[in-house]
């Protein structure tokens, strides 16, 4: 079975605690577009987080 999500675009930012209600709620309003946003710890850095847009 072949995944169908595909990624659009990853940025590094600064860690935040409130960006995961941001990336919640981008998700919420957005899902009838067909895209996914994704929150992850950098694990080379733990004062950065990665943010990435996904097609589904």
């Amino acid at each position: 079975m072949e995944s169908r999500i595909k990624v659009l675009s990853t940025v590094k930012i600064g860690k935040s605690p409130d960006l995961y209600k941001v990336v919640t709620e981008l998700n919420k309003t957005l899902k009838h577009k067909d895209v996914m946003f994704g929150l992850a710890l950098d694990e080379q850095d733990e004062n950065k987080m990665i943010f990435t847009i996904y097609k589904t």
